[in-house]
């Protein structure tokens, strides 16, 4: 694993030039969605198991790396690439992820929480670490070490990878068979949440953390543009799979991982440890700073001495609702408050105002996942983000990290459909909010602010073909 300073360093540094919300690498005459056939589909993706939890018999990554199937070196003109297991194979983080657990830091970690195998073999680490299913569904030339291997996230093999070369072949057929589906946006913000933030079987928990596990800081759209991709979204891949829009898996990113939070909170023995809450769920740096620091700050209606729930998804969510689906908005916000007074100031049932609050994220999916995230939604939620940001509400660093790495790329692709007057003063602005989230520990909410504040005159000067 890449400590956490570095990899803060690389997303910030990397994102302004991340075109997280371009539509996809080649053109195309969108597919025309109903809002019936997103029901749909989003409610199949919802249906289907983690891979992991699937039912079959997974064959390993050898399966997939013949030099005619996924395995050549170079892309083919065709239908796939057929470089994907090359790609991943040699460049994807994915596969160095069981390695981490080798390391003298997981090494550590295990010997500190106490655990009874070494970190490798340890279901609690192997649970995000690896591609990890029960041994009996294990075939022959399965190898755990190969860490999140194709299987990973397609599932297993065995009931599709026959069928998926056939001459009459669909992605129909595919996801019928158990191909997960990952070209959905609800199925892919739902299996990337479900190890980078978590769900209901694998969570980091605050001991874990304690062990000297980074703090996770999850946003969908953004690590996926930093792996290398292995697929193209073409006319064709458009054809089989339906309309893409990064700006949707965004959207839907930050539902599901506000959901893991919520439901971690409501959980009634992960959410426990003891006496205390399960923290991890909860703001931090509300705990984690010098005692002489003074730096509480109101919000929320929240006084001090009160931990706050960890609202970074959440603050996404709302400027999400209040420039896609404002009808909604206000009952959003209301119910965010709602769990916050409770569950960080006894104002109320906490269990109520959570069951509340997951009600309301289930139903957006389907109403989020019909959305077409265009050009003229994605600027209203870029002046969302900034304007809640200048309102105060990024006083957590969980919260900011999440606005710039949303902020970034929504400029850069304002800037590159020439939709700012002056493009050129986009960088030394980014420059400035990236730098106010150069460390977590030294993070100042107001500086974060003032870069806000200048950015915003950006956002003000279309030109002319405002979307």
């Amino acid at each position: 694993m890449i400590p956490r300073d570095a990899l803060v360093i690389l997303l910030l540094a990397m994102a302004p030039v991340l075109p997280a919300f371009a539509a996809s690498r080649a053109s195309s005459t969108p597919v025309a969605w109903t809002p019936s056939d997103d029901a749909i589909r989003a409610e199949n993706a919802l249906r289907q198991p983690m891979p992991d939890r699937a039912s079959g018999t997974s064959l390993g990554t050898v399966t997939c790396a013949s030099s005619t199937c996924h395995g050549s070196v170079l892309a083919w003109d065709d239908v796939v690439l057929h470089n994907e297991y090359t790609t991943w194979a040699r460049l994807d983080r994915h596969t160095r992820a069981y390695a981490t657990l080798l390391t003298p830091a997981s090494v550590s970690i295990a010997r500190k929480l106490g655990l009874s195998t070494p970190a490798h073999e340890a279901p609690e680490c192997l649970a995000c670490h690896a591609y990890a299913p029960p041994a009996e569904q294990r075939g022959e030339r399965f190898v755990l070490s190969d860490g999140i291997s194709c299987e990973g996230c397609h599932g297993p093999a065995e009931r599709w990878v026959a069928s998926h070369t056939s001459s009459d072949a669909s992605h129909a057929k595919n996801l019928a068979n158990g191909l997960y589906p990952t070209s959905d946006p609800v199925g892919q913000a739902r299996l990337c949440t479900s190890c980078h933030v978590g769900d209901g079987d694998r969570w980091v928990t605050h001991r874990i953390m304690g062990a000297g596990h980074p703090r996770l800081g999850f946003e969908v759209g953004t690590f996926a543009a930093l792996q290398p991709p292995h697929y193209a979204i073409d006319a064709d891949w458009r054809q089989r799979k339906g309309d893409f829009s990064a700006g949707r898996v965004w959207a839907l990113g930050q539902l599901f991982g506000a959901k893991a939070m919520l439901e971690t909170l409501a959980h009634p023995t992960r959410g426990r440890d003891g006496l205390f809450p399960e923290l991890s769920a909860f703001d931090c740096h509300a705990c984690h700073k010098p005692m002489s620091a003074n730096r509480w700050s109101p919000r929320l209606g929240i006084g001090p001495g009160r931990v706050r729930v960890n609202d970074g998804h959440l603050l996404m969510l709302r400027a999400i609702t209040e420039a896609v689906v404002p009808d909604q908005a206000a009952a959003f916000r209301n119910e965010v408050r709602g769990v916050h007074a409770a569950v960080s100031a006894g104002q109320g049932d906490p269990q109520a105002a959570l069951r509340r609050l997951i009600a309301r994220l289930d139903a957006l999916v389907p109403v989020l996942r019909a959305q077409a995230f265009d050009a003229a939604q994605m600027r209203a939620v870029l002046q969302r983000l900034i304007a809640i940001g200048r309102s105060g509400e990024y006083s957590d660093y969980a919260g900011a990290e999440q606005a710039y790495m949303a902020i970034a790329p929504l400029l850069e692709q304002l800037a590159a459909d020439g939709q700012l007057a002056d493009a050129a003063a986009l960088r030394p602005l980014l420059a400035r909010a990236r730098e106010t989230l150069a460390g977590e520990d030294t993070y100042r909410a107001e500086r974060f602010r003032a870069a806000l504040d200048a950015l915003a005159g950006a956002v003000r000067t279309p030109a002319g073909t405002e979307g």
